[in-house]
């Protein structure tokens, strides 16, 4: 029997572990909570609404709470409307969602839309036992957890006492009564205001932990929550001491159980790094403490605050009193701060104290690198600093190197021990390798040998180099869905080869399920292992390669992928997906009468070749660039994040140092083609014209269609459907964009003196250049190649939210995941002879800062994701395409919602019985 866990989905799973020590709600989806977001709901402007759910998420929320009760607004059609269109945004959906109103129809609506596994916020005891029954059976009929507010006939609890009488009643009636399990339960006791002045309110904040603490004791299996923001509303405009409460109040509260709270994800002060004076005034206050200088908490809070508010932050002066340390110290301060001014001197300097350069390496560089990584590892640092750090000790390295080749010879051998080997390679076909690098720098900072086969590695020669060197783990990376099927191959061939030896996925359509699903079970030998990124990496390795904890992690890793395959298989088969004619039945409906589209300035392809560096960097979107770091926010906020705003700031500097040199310098030479078709859609695909007489058909775009049942008015979409149908004039483009090869020889060029920082960054900074050009070339076709909009008017950093007409979907993404369709692009194009790009055999772009993608500019379009497809559907595509089955499933695998030979899961089990 699985453990009682709190079970929760978006698109994507949510389990509540012992791993987890408290779960961030994103508060800011919520019109009572936050004025934005109250006046873009009240405007309708939907768009930049998901565009605050989008930034919660990435700011590390792992729920969302979404609140629509305000007056002037129909909530319950906002909340349909607003879930609707959450739905249809993969990168927000993946969460789940919090149900969040105090109209039960509001809730209930939510309900009927939400998709996976939501929470309910909240149901309470205020209106009678009846009313709570009610609701919450409904809540487990549609299989939500909930909410429970600490509220009763008499009202809101406000002391200890009154909160577990309460809890313990709810907790009763919905265990006994209504079935409801214990581990889908939350309770809110209640988060009220303190320092107000007010002495009754003064204890709120024990209260509440207090409560805390004996609900977990005993009220078994459940779960406590709560509004965090309510506790300084008496500091309201001073956002440094409010952050500060809340990180303090949140500290004593985990601490005694406290695991969910509806935060701001992207404004939680660090508990350590809070200035000293102002915690202890917090925790005076939270606490219900008296001061060690006396009188009141609340005013010496108050007396302090002001000093506090703003939170401006003076530039740091130069200091060098470091230099004047022992050298052991001056290595690690240099390590620490990925200073590499001085590592040339004080590694000579330690070399020629020591006995042999072997210990330096073996004394202060590994004890230096030591600290780095405890200081990653407890998040005192961000990954851009480990990379600099590892910069440094390449350097200090250099140095001794010479020297330890020369008492190689003279002692015919020797050498430093490492932790471990590990070979790391970008599987067949694929060319993405910035995860891969990073994951390798942070290793090797851990004292790790780490043998890189590079990109576009095939598996035999992975095989034979992981024979050859002994390696003790192997890694695998990769960017684009193939890639996932070249993995499960690459363990089978370790399987069938009986090599006995780790096997790490990584990379970003690699999933903790699809590892456990589709990886794990081909490799039985030893296992599969899904790693989420570098930050991760050297506690996992650690754990495989150490005598005493090998085992156990193994047998948990092993536990937990059975049950998240088990948990898999159960949620694919729970979800009812619709024959492929019912699915084409419920297609968009677009009123093509009086439409008119203006016609492309040409048809055919043209080579774009007037870029210009500078002008092509105003357009780059800066979000994801942190994100290749490892460093979760939205630019330009993420500078000020409290966590994250001293490293971003850093490598924010360092960025706009190298694009200086990018552009000065001209270190890449972009490249790009566009194209225009007349278009008809026909079916499911699209077809293209040689000309405006529609005679005679150039090619074809096929598409596929969304199979997943939907409810209400919700369309099944293909691509197609924004096409217009054979009778009306339409047209459809395509473009493949590149930064260009330069990028490859300048980051080897980088790595070949030790700078892997560099190298990284070089790569990091080429891809937001391929990003940039695939927006502003989109800006062009809208305003004068296709010219559709031509008085569109939008600053570059308003692009990033799109808010134009027409859409650019990419082949091999989500609303058209075949690659393969990438070839007729290119050949429409000519693009190999126009701009250099390639398509390896799994159809990744070389070079890899490649982007390419159609054009549709019908102003309903709007992107949308596939998913799973049924073997009907498969069949249908094969034959339109003219493939045989097994290659459209081929390159249909990561979406099929069947196993290739024709049986499906429950023909298998059946056939077992």
């Amino acid at each position: 029997m699985s453990e009682p866990l709190l079970r929760l989905s978006g698109l994507e799973p949510f389990v509540l572990t012992k791993d987890i020590p408290f779960v961030n709600v994103g508060e800011r989806t919520n019109v009572t909570g936050s004025a934005r977001f109250r006046k873009l709901i009240t405007n309708r402007d939907y768009a930049t609404a998901l565009d605050v759910a989008r930034d919660q998420v990435e700011n590390g929320a792992q729920i969302i709470d979404i609140n629509m009760d305000e007056g002037l607004i129909d909530s319950k059609q906002a909340m349909i409307d607003f879930l609707n269109l959450v739905a249809a945004e993969p990168d927000i959906a993946r969460v789940p969602i919090m149900i969040d109103s105090s109209k039960w129809e509001v809730i209930e609506a939510g309900l009927q839309c939400v998709q996976g596994k939501p929470i309910v916020n909240s149901i309470s005891l205020k209106e009678g036992e009846e009313s709570f029954l009610h609701q919450a059976s409904l809540c487990l009929a549609y299989g939500a957890a909930v909410v429970v507010m600490a509220f009763d006939e008499q009202g809101q609890a406000d002391s200890f006492e009154r909160k577990i009488e309460i809890c313990a009643r709810a907790y009763k009636i919905l265990t006994e009564q209504v079935g409801f399990p214990p581990e889908d339960i939350i309770f809110d006791p209640n988060v009220f205001a303190v320092a107000t002045g007010i002495e009754e309110h003064d204890n709120y904040g024990v209260d509440f932990i207090e409560a805390t603490r004996w609900i977990r004791e005993n009220l078994p299996h459940c779960h406590v929550s709560g509004g965090v923001s309510n506790l300084s509303f008496s500091f309201r405009g001073n956002e440094p001491v409010r952050e500060a409460m809340h990180a303090v109040f949140l500290y004593h509260a985990i601490k005694v159980g406290m695991d969910m709270g509806i935060v701001n994800a992207g404004q939680l002060a660090v508990y350590d790094q809070i200035d000293p004076e102002l915690r202890e005034a917090c925790e005076d206050v939270v606490l219900n403490r008296t001061p060690k200088a006396g009188g009141s908490a609340t005013e010496n809070l108050l007396d302090i605050a002001e000093r506090f508010k703003g939170g401006t932050r003076e530039e740091k002066k130069r200091d060098l009193t470091w230099r004047q340390w022992p050298v052991e110290k001056r290595l690690e301060h240099a390590l620490v701060n990925g200073i590499t001014e001085f590592v040339e001197e004080d590694t000579e300097e330690a070399r020629q104290a020591a006995e042999r350069p072997l210990h330096v390496i073996e004394g202060p560089l590994m004890d230096g690198m030591n600290v780095v990584g405890d200081l990653f590892g407890a998040g005192k640092m961000f990954l851009p600093q480990v990379v600099k750090s590892a910069r440094v000790m390449k350097q200090a390295v250099a140095v001794l190197l010479p020297y330890m080749e020369e008492e190689k010879r003279q002692n015919g051998g020797g050498g430093k021990d490492t932790a471990g080997t590990v070979l790391m390679a970008t599987v067949k076909g694929d060319v993405h390798d910035i995860g891969k690098n990073i994951v390798g720098v942070v290793l090797a900072c851990n004292n790790f040998e780490i043998i890189d086969l590079g990109v576009m590695v095939p598996p035999q020669k992975i095989l034979e180099e992981a024979r050859v060197h002994n390696v003790d783990v192997i890694g695998l990376s990769g960017l684009i869905t193939p890639s996932l099927d070249e993995m499960v191959h690459l363990a089978s061939e370790l399987e069938r080869e009986g090599f006995d030896i780790p096997l790490l996925i990584g990379g970003a359509t690699t999933s903790k399920v699809h590892t456990a699903v589709k990886i794990a079970p081909q490799y039985e030998r030893n296992q599969a292992i899904y790693v989420t990124d570098a930050s991760r990496a050297v506690g996992v390795v650690s754990s495989l390669l150490s005598d005493t904890q090998r085992d156990s992690y193994v047998a948990d890793i092993q536990r937990e992928y059975k049950e998240v395959a088990e948990r898999h298989e159960r949620a694919e088969r729970a979800k009812t997906r619709l024959p492929l004619t019912s699915a084409r039945e419920n297609a968009m409906q677009i009123d093509w009468s009086g439409y008119q589209v203006k016609a492309p300035e040409f048809t055919g392809a043209r080579v774009v070749d007037d870029w210009d560096l500078a002008e092509i960097a105003q357009y780059i979107d800066w979000t994801p660039f942190f994100q290749t770091w490892e460093l979760k926010g939205v630019y330009p906020r993420i500078l000020e994040h409290e966590k994250y705003g001293e490293a971003a700031r850093a490598l924010f500097k360092d960025a706009q140092a190298m694009l200086d040199r990018i552009i000065t310098e001209q270190w890449f030479k972009p490249r790009a083609v566009v194209g225009f078709w007349p278009a008809n859609r026909k079916g499911d695909d699209i077809r293209l014209f040689m000309d405006d007489t529609r005679e005679e058909e150039l090619a074809t775009f096929f598409t596929l269609r969304q199979q997943t049942s939907k409810r209400k008015s919700s369309p099944n979409l293909a691509l197609a459907d924004f096409v217009a149908p054979e009778g009306v004039a339409d047209w459809v483009g395509g473009f493949v964009v590149t930064t260009g090869p330069e990028e490859v020889e300048i980051a080897e060029r980088f790595e070949n003196v030790g700078d892997d920082y560099s190298a990284i960054m070089v790569k990091a900074l080429a891809d937001r250049y391929a990003e940039a050009m695939a927006e502003m070339l989109h800006e062009r076709v809208r305003r004068d190649y296709w010219g559709y909009a031509p008085t569109e008017a939008f600053a570059p950093e308003e692009l990033i939210g799109e808010p134009y007409r027409g859409i650019r979907p990419a082949p091999g993404y989500p609303a058209q995941p075949d690659h393969t369709e990438k070839l007729t692009l290119f050949e429409l194009l000519d693009a190999e002879v126009a701009t250099g790009v390639t398509l390896t055999e799994s159809m990744a772009m070389w070079p890899g800062s490649s982007v390419s993608g159609i054009y549709i500019g019908h102003p309903e379009a709007y992107y949308f994701g596939v998913a799973k497809v049924e073997q009907d559907q498969v069949a249908d595509y094969a034959k339109r395409k003219g493939l045989s089955q097994d290659e459209a499933e081929r390159w249909l695998m990561p979406i099929l919602n069947y196993r290739p030979g024709g049986r499906t899961g429950d023909q298998d089990e059946i056939a077992a019985q």
